[in-house]
């Protein structure tokens, strides 16, 4: 009975070891492909559970995943003006075609990136030789990373992957003529500043002469308007102690003699030194008479 029971129990585990070698789990981040004898029998690309013949079958999983292909150091490439610029790039490729990529590269990632980077740098080399510096930075650099990505993924598909995007990061001069750009466009923009400064100077110069010029003409024809008013009220003034000497004589001599008295006495110190019998007190003579 104990024997029995026992070998049930063996039989029992070694189907279970039998089935859980049957089994195999595929997520949604990989691919796999069922090898029999060395030979694929079938590829699996939904997620989910399978079951293979075990000891005669195995299964390999490759990731299915948006990898990164990134270059470590910059790369060289010379443009149509035998320029050299350093260009820092990165790549986003897949696997598509498990199938095809296990055969055309035994499924190793390495040697795929090395196929992908060396299909990037030929191109790069051949789109950079017909362009200048100036298209290769700004001008046409959209342009170049969609045609880069076309003739890589052109040539990806021939082992199973897709490339997405291809991306240039940075595009630079070398070292040596990075220093050589730099002190040009800095003399260049010094030029461009002194001219402004020159062009600056000069204006400022003209604006102050036209300001100078203006002052004098403004100050010249404030002159002749207070001279011609002065003279027009001296004119006044002298037609109305013209038409005042007319009307009474007298009291127009004594006005001015109240006037020449009111300037002779202005200060106790004053000293005038005249003959008594001088016309200049007439009035001072005769102010005693009218008191009495």
């Amino acid at each position: 009975m104990n024997k029995t029971i026992s070998n049930i129990l063996v039989g029992a585990a070694g189907a279970l070891i039998l089935l859980s070698m049957s089994m195999f789990v595929v997520d949604q981040r990989q691919d796999a492909i069922v090898f029999q004898l060395g030979e694929v029998v079938s590829v699996k690309t939904e997620p989910g559970l399978y079951f293979k013949v075990p000891l005669m079958q195995n299964v390999r999983y490759f990731d299915a995943r948006i990898l990164t292909l990134d270059t470590v150091e910059p790369e060289r490439f010379i443009t149509a003006e035998k320029k050299n610029v350093l260009v820092d790039s990165f790549v986003k490729w897949r696997i598509v075609d498990v199938k095809q990529y296990y055969i055309s590269v035994g499924g190793d990632e390495v040697r795929a990136r090395t196929r992908l980077l060396q299909t990037v740098n030929s191109s790069m080399r051949e789109e950079f030789g017909k362009r200048t510096i100036h298209e290769v930075v700004s001008g046409e650099r959209e342009k170049i990373m969609n045609v880069l990505r076309e003739k890589t993924d052109s040539d990806a598909r021939k082992i199973g992957v897709q490339v997405l995007d291809v991306r240039l990061k940075r595009v630079d001069f070398p070292m040596e003529i990075s220093e050589s750009v730099y002190r040009r466009m800095d003399a260049e923009r010094k030029r461009v500043a002194n001219e402004l400064r020159a062009s600056g100077a000069a204006e400022g110069e003209k604006i102050k002469a036209d300001a100078d010029r203006q002052r004098e003409v403004i100050l010249a024809e404030a002159y002749r308007t207070a001279q011609k008013t002065k003279g027009e009220g001296d004119a006044k003034a002298s037609a109305l102690y013209a038409a005042a000497f007319g009307r009474n004589s007298e009291f127009y001599s004594f006005y001015r003699s109240l006037e020449a008295y009111k300037q002779s006495f202005k200060n106790k110190s004053d000293v005038m030194v005249l003959d008594p019998s001088s016309s200049f007190f007439k009035y001072l003579k005769n102010s005693g008479k009218g008191g009495k």
